[in-house]
C-alpha cells in the first residue's frame, strides 16, 4: 500500500544583515502549500524582549515548530539575560539532544542588536561571515543577492529590501509582503 505523500510546506525566506551599526532582519509572508499560495501575509519575524534585552527573530519552517522554538529561546534568554550567544547555544544544544525537538522543523535567525546568529537543529549555532545570512526557500538567492549590496552604500534595511526583492522575483516561494526589524547597536547596548 503506498501512502500519499504530504507536498510539503514551503514559501520563506529570512534574511538577517548587520551594517552600518544596525542589524536588519526581514521576513517575506509567502506560505505554499505544494504549488498553492495558502497566505501571502504571515508575520516570521518576532520582537522578542525577555528581560528587557530586545531581541529579533525570523523563522523558516513549519509555524508551530518555530513557536517552539521561540518560546524555547526567551526561556533560554531570561535565564541568561543579554547574553544571546549562551541562549543560542543552550537551546541548540537542548534542540539537538530532546527527543520531541529533534523532531522540530525549522531554523532560526537571531540577533541582540550586536550578535547576528543562525540556529538549526543539528546543533548548530552559526555566526554569518561577511555580516549577512539567510533561510529558507529563497535563502540562497536572498543571501547572494545582499552579498552583492553590501560593497554599496545602502543601510541595512536597504540592502535587506533590496535583496528580498531581487528574491522574490526568482523564487516561487518568496513573495514580496514584507515584516522588517531593526535593532541599532546604541538600543542594544542600552
Amino acid at each position: 500500500m503506498q501512502q500519499d505523500s504530504f507536498p510539503g510546506w514551503h514559501g520563506t525566506t529570512i534574511i538577517g544583515v548587520k551594517k552600518g551599526g544596525s542589524v536588519v532582519v526581514a521576513g517575506d509572508g509567502q506560505v505554499s502549500l505544494g504549488q498553492t499560495v495558502i497566505k501571502g501575509t504571515a508575520r516570521k519575524v518576532r520582537r522578542l524582549s525577555p528581560g528587557g534585552h530586545d531581541v529579533v527573530a525570523g523563522f523558516a519552517g513549519s509555524t508551530a515548530d518555530a513557536f517552539t522554538l521561540l518560546e524555547r529561546l526567551e526561556t533560554k534568554l531570561e535565564s541568561h539575560p543579554g547574553q544571546l550567544a549562551r541562549a543560542s547555544v543552550e537551546l541548540a544544544k537542548e534542540w539537538r539532544t530532546d527527543k520531541y525537538l529533534q523532531k522540530l522543523e525549522a531554523m532560526l535567525i537571531v540577533t541582540d542588536g550586536d550578535t547576528l546568529l543562525v540556529i538549526t537543529g543539528a546543533g548548530d549555532v552559526l555566526e554569518p561571515e561577511h555580516d549577512v545570512t539567510a533561510i529558507g526557500s529563497g535563502g540562497n538567492y536572498a543571501l547572494a543577492a545582499a552579498r552583492g549590496l553590501m560593497e554599496t552604500d545602502f543601510s541595512a534595511e536597504e540592502v535587506a529590501r533590496k535583496a528580498m526583492a531581487i528574491a522574490a522575483d526568482i523564487c516561487v516561494y518568496t513573495n514580496g509582503n514584507l515584516t522588517v526589524e531593526e535593532i541599532a547597536r546604541e538600543k542594544a547596548a542600552s
